[in-house]
């Protein structure tokens, strides 16, 4: 089993995806916010291998 180090990195891409999941609870977003947040947390996932 290899165990990878927790990085500095890795906090602050979970604090991201915290943040714009917690921002797509705003009842207020326009459309195309909710598409460009939902896009940028499938690419914290992707990178942080999630997916």
């Amino acid at each position: 089993m290899i165990t990878k180090n927790y990085t500095c990195k890795d906090y602050r891409e979970e604090m991201t995806l915290i943040g714009l999941q917690k921002r797509l609870c705003d009842k207020n977003l326009s459309d195309a916010e909710r598409i460009m947040i939902t896009k940028e947390m499938k690419d914290i996932e992707k990178r942080m291998n999630m997916d």
